[in-house]
């Protein structure tokens, strides 16, 4: 729109000096005034032209940039070479760029509860070993999930409250082992994005955003 107007303007600038030529009635000072918006018509249609060739340029390097994180991550995956493999309790999986590495509910915390078991501290111990070796300074994202069973024995009302809890239960195990507080946060999904079971739909995701 923004680009139309201008063309517009700097043409109808053209087809108004024209006509002033023609008439030889208009003062100079308004020609010149015509002749100098003109000009600064045509100056801002080429500075919109450059930025908008500028924006496309980046963008395309974006792309390319994301679809090359995204193929290294993948073959990260297939070779093994994420430092997250062998962790007991653990699954991995991509989602775009990202590396995701899931912890069953019933890895991390009795029915209901939001405390971690002291046997779920050795795999987060080797989880937040190689966050901190391997993806210092990459953002983390800790996602809490439930089942879809409504909460009937549990301080937490509902199972969204419940998924916070939980994810913000590992968001703090991590930081005491050594993740940067300013690079970790927390997300709560309850029952959404449910799994093939409910055991495996009650997990926390550590994601290791790119």
């Amino acid at each position: 729109m923004r680009n139309g107007r201008l063309v517009s303007l700097v043409l109808g600038g053209v087809v108004c000096l024209t006509g002033l030529v023609g008439c030889n009635t208009v003062p100079r000072e308004d020609y010149d005034a015509v002749m100098a918006e003109s000009t600064q018509l045509r100056a801002e249609l080429a500075s919109t032209r450059e930025r908008l060739a500028s924006a496309s340029s980046r963008n395309s390097q974006l792309e390319q940039d994301l679809l090359l994180a995204q193929s290294e991550v993948e073959k990260a995956l297939a070779n093994g070479t994420t430092g997250f493999e062998g962790i007991e309790g653990t699954t991995l999986s991509s989602r775009g760029a990202d590396v995701v590495v899931g912890v069953a509910g019933d890895v991390l915390f009795d029915s209901g509860k939001v405390d971690l078991k002291n046997s779920s501290r050795q795999t987060l111990d080797q989880i937040a070993s190689v966050i901190n070796t391997q993806y210092a300074g990459r953002q983390i994202r800790i996602e809490g999930y439930t089942d879809t069973d409504p909460i009937r024995k549990s301080a937490w009302k509902t199972n969204e409250r419940l998924s916070a809890e939980r994810a913000m239960s590992v968001e703090a195990y991590l930081v005491s082992k050594g993740v940067d507080n300013d690079r970790i946060y927390s997300a709560a999904f309850g029952p959404a994005q449910q799994r093939g079971s409910k055991a495996q739909s009650r997990r926390v995701e550590i994601v290791v955003l790119q």
